[in-house]
């Protein structure tokens, strides 16, 4: 694990983003840390994960935008 400043980072990106393909590095900023993630190679899938059951009973933005039309109808109709 490698953790560096955000002004050392932006010096050294490449060196970084490399040691990223072998170890884990953090951008330290102020309290907050930040995580350089592993590339998805253009060989891999564009799946990454399945989808799991969460996904299968989540909602869709057309439901969510009807949703919140009624809600907001609802709002305004009591003025």
């Amino acid at each position: 694990m490698t953790v560096v400043s955000t002004k050392e980072f932006n010096t050294n990106q490449d060196k970084y983003f490399d040691l990223a393909l072998d170890e884990e590095v953090f951008i330290k900023r102020g309290d907050n840390m930040f995580i350089v993630q592993n590339y998805v190679s253009n060989d891999e899938p564009d799946v990454i994960c399945e989808p799991d059951d969460d996904f299968y009973s989540s909602i869709t933005m057309e439901e969510v935008r009807d949703s919140l039309h009624k809600t907001l109808d609802k709002l305004y109709a009591k003025k």
